[in-house]
C-alpha cells in the first residue's frame, strides 16, 4: 500500500474550471497558453489550468487539420472533484504525485476506475488526453501517477522547489515534490534524473499504488457506497509511451489481480533476450543516426534536410568524425552515409523507424534522453551527472545564469520533465571540435558497450526494468505505430508480444500503419500528410475493453489491424482511420 506523505488536497472543479480542460474546452486547449495574471506569482488555479493545457498540447494533435473533436475524441465539460497527494514507495528517496479525478457523473451502476501514468517524464496531468478524455465522459474516476518523474524542478540558486499545488517554496518551508539530498549544489535538479531512485524500475508499483489511492478516494467521495475494491470496481489501466510501459510493468506484478484490463499505446517496454533496452538504441541513435540520415534515400523525409534541401552540415560532419575515428571506412560523404545506414539496419533499425527518427534527431532528443536516463540509472545528483552533463537555467541570450522569477514559476505547469526547454538547458558533454556533441554522445554510449564499474552499474539498473509475465486471463491490448521512430516496434512491442504468446498469453496487438510516436508532431510541416494519429485507435481499444467488461462481449482472440490511409494535404476524414 502507498504511504501518503502529508495531507490529501481536495479541490472542486465546476462551472468554468472542470476536470478535463480546466474550463478551457477544446477551443481553449487549442489556443495559445492560458496567461497568468501575475507571471511571477501565478495562482493555484492558473497553474493547474496551464498544466492541463500543456499536457494536452504535448500529446494530442490539436491542429486545424487533425480532426480532434470532429473525427475522433471530444472535450466535454466534466465537473467534479480532485484528490491529490504526495506518496512514497518504501526505500525511495523522493515522493511521487498521485491524483484522482472523480466526476460528478460517476457511474455507480458501472463502477469504473481508470488508472494511468504520465507519458515521457511529464507531470501529473501527462496522460489526461488519453485516460481522462476517454474515462471521465464515461463516468469513470481516473487515477494518475507521475511515476517518479514530473516537472517539480529544484533550483539551487534560491533553494526552491514545487509544492503540492504547483507553487514554488523554499526548502524547509513546505513539503516539496522533489528536493535533492545534497544540501548545496548548482544549477537545476530534476526528479527523474536526480532522485537517486531509478524510478523506471518502480513504474509498475507506481501504477498499482495510484489504483489503490483511487479506490481510497472513491471511498471518501461516496462513503455510502464504500468499500470500493477491485472485486466491485473494475480497474482499467492505460498509458502511452513511458506510461504504456508503466501499465505493462504493473500487469506483470499485479499479484492481487487488481487490474481488469490493460490498453498500452506505443509502450517503452523492455523484454530481455528478445528486444533492445531504450538506453541501448537511444545512445546508438545519438552517435550514428545523424550520419545515416544524410543518405540519399532520406532526401524527401521531413527534417532530414535543411531549408535549401541539402543534408544538415552538422550531420555531414558527423560522418567525417566517425571516419576520422576509424569507425567508418568509406572516404566520401555519400558512401559514409550509406555505411552508417547499413550499420543501423544490421542492428535492427527499419527504414520506417529511421525516416521518422529524422525529427527526433533534428530536435536532439537522443542525446537529451541519454543524458537524463544515464543519470537516473547511475543514481547521480545534479552536480555529478555522467559524461560532464548538467542542467542550468538559461538567460534570454542563451547563456547560463539564474532563472528569473517568472520563468521559475512556470516550470511546474509548462515543463516536460526533462530539459532542455522552458528556460533550462542541457550543458556539458561537448568539446571544441568540429563535431562538439559527439564526445558526450560517445561517452554515454560507452556506458552501454563498456565493462567498467559505471557500465556494470548501468546495466544492473536496466536489468531491473524487465517486464514480467501478466496473468494469462488478463485482457491486454498493445497498440503501436508502425512508423514509430522513437520507440521502434522491433525493439519494444513486437518482442514483448512474441514473448507473451510464446508463454501462452493471448494479447491483442495492433501495429498501426502510418502512425508514429508523437501525435502532437502531426501539426509540423510534412508530418500530418504522411502519418495518422494513434490516439483514436487507443480510444477504440478502450471502447472494446469496456464492451467486454460491462456488456458481456467476448474478448477476441485476434482482431485485424485497421488499414488507415494518410490524410495528405487536406483535413483528416473519418474513413481515413479505417475504424468504421
Amino acid at each position: 500500500m502507498h504511504v501518503v506523505q502529508g495531507e490529501v488536497s481536495v479541490t472542486t472543479h465546476r462551472d468554468h474550471d472542470d476536470l478535463l480542460s480546466g474550463g478551457l474546452g477544446l477551443t481553449g486547449l487549442k489556443d495559445s497558453l492560458a496567461p497568468f495574471a501575475d507571471s511571477k506569482h501565478p495562482t493555484e488555479q492558473e497553474l493547474r489550468r496551464r498544466a492541463i493545457q500543456t499536457s494536452w498540447k504535448g500529446i494530442a494533435d490539436l491542429g486545424p487539420l487533425g480532426g480532434y473533436g470532429a473525427v475522433y475524441g471530444a472535450v466535454p465539460n466534466i465537473p467534479g472533484v480532485e484528490y491529490q497527494a504526495f506518496a512514497k514507495l518504501p526505500r525511495a528517496h523522493a515522493p511521487h504525485r498521485v491524483l484522482v479525478q472523480v466526476p460528478d457523473n460517476f457511474d455507480q451502476a458501472h463502477r469504473c476506475l481508470v488508472v494511468t501514468a504520465s507519458s515521457g517524464s511529464r507531470g501529473i496531468y501527462g496522460a489526461i488526453a488519453l485516460a481522462g478524455a476517454w474515462g471521465l465522459p464515461r463516468g469513470c474516476a481516473v487515477a494518475y501517477t507521475d511515476k517518479g518523474a514530473g516537472s517539480g524542478y529544484f533550483d539551487f540558486s534560491d533553494d526552491s522547489g514545487v509544492t503540492l499545488n504547483g507553487e514554488r517554496a523554499k526548502r524547509g518551508t513546505a513539503m516539496l515534490e522533489f528536493e535533492p539530498t545534497a544540501p548545496k549544489g548548482e544549477g537545476i535538479a530534476i526528479k527523474h534524473a536526480h532522485s537517486g531512485d531509478n524510478p523506471e524500475a518502480d513504474w509498475g508499483r507506481h501504477v498499482l499504488q495510484a489504483a489503490q489511492f483511487g479506490l481510497a478516494m472513491l471511498d471518501r467521495a461516496f462513503p455510502d457506497q464504500a468499500p470500493f475494491t477491485p472485486q466491485n470496481t473494475r480497474i482499467i489501466a492505460t498509458g502511452l509511451s513511458n506510461g504504456g510501459g508503466a501499465v505493462l510493468q504493473a500487469a506483470g506484478i499485479d499479484d492481487q489481480h487488481m487490474l481488469a484490463g490493460v490498453v498500452a499505446l506505443e509502450p517503452n517496454v523492455h523484454t530481455p533476450g528478445r528486444g533492445r533496452a531504450l538506453y541501448d538504441y537511444v545512445t546508438e541513435a545519438a552517435v550514428w543516426l545523424p550520419c545515416a540520415l544524410t543518405d540519399a534515400r532520406f532526401a524527401s523525409v521531413p527534417f532530414a534536410r535543411d531549408a535549401h534541401g541539402a543534408p544538415h552540415a552538422a550531420w555531414v560532419k558527423r560522418c567525417a568524425s566517425l571516419h576520422e575515428q576509424g569507425l567508418l571506412k568509406a572516404t566520401t560523404p555519400e558512401a559514409q552515409a550509406t555505411e552508417a545506414y547499413e550499420r543501423l539496419r544490421k542492428s535492427g533499425w527499419t527504414d520506417q523507424a529511421m525516416a521518422t527518427a529524422a525529427s527526433t534527431t533534428a530536435f536532439d532528443l537522443w542525446r537529451v534522453i541519454g543524458a537524463a536516463y544515464a543519470s537516473a540509472y547511475l543514481r547521480r545528483g545534479a552536480d555529478d551527472m555522467p559524461c560532464g552533463y548538467r542542467y542550468e537555467a538559461l538567460l534570454a541570450d542563451g547563456k547560463p545564469g539564474v532563472a528569473d522569477e517568472a520563468t521559475r514559476a512556470s516550470w511546474w505547469a509548462d515543463a516536460s520533465g526533462i530539459p532542455p526547454g522552458n528556460g533550462v538547458g542541457l550543458l556539458g558533454g561537448t568539446n571544441d571540435s568540429a563535431d562538439p556533441q559527439l564526445a558526450g554522445s560517445e561517452c554515454l554510449r560507452r556506458l552501454w558497450t563498456g565493462d567498467d564499474a559505471n557500465a556494470r552499474e548501468l546495466h544492473a539498473s536496466v536489468q531491473a526494468l524487465a517486464a514480467r509475465l501478466p496473468r494469462k486471463d488478463l485482457p491486454l491490448w498493445v497498440l503501436h505505430g508502425a512508423d514509430d521512430g522513437l520507440l521502434p516496434t522491433a525493439f519494444t512491442s513486437e518482442p514483448y508480444i512474441d514473448w507473451l504468446r510464446a508463454e501462452g498469453c493471448r494479447p491483442l496487438y495492433w501495429k498501426v500503419p502510418h502512425a508514429q510516436h508523437f501525435d502532437a508532431f502531426l501539426m509540423l510541416p510534412g508530418f500530418g500528410d504522411r502519418h495518422l494519429p494513434l490516439l483514436p485507435y487507443g480510444y477504440a481499444a478502450l471502447d472494446r475493453l469496456w464492451a467486454h467488461l460491462y456488456q458481456g462481449q467476448p474478448w477476441p482472440a485476434d482482431l485485424p489491424t485497421p488499414a488507415g490511409t494518410p490524410r495528405g494535404a487536406g483535413a483528416l476524414q473519418p474513413g481515413m482511420l479505417g475504424l468504421q
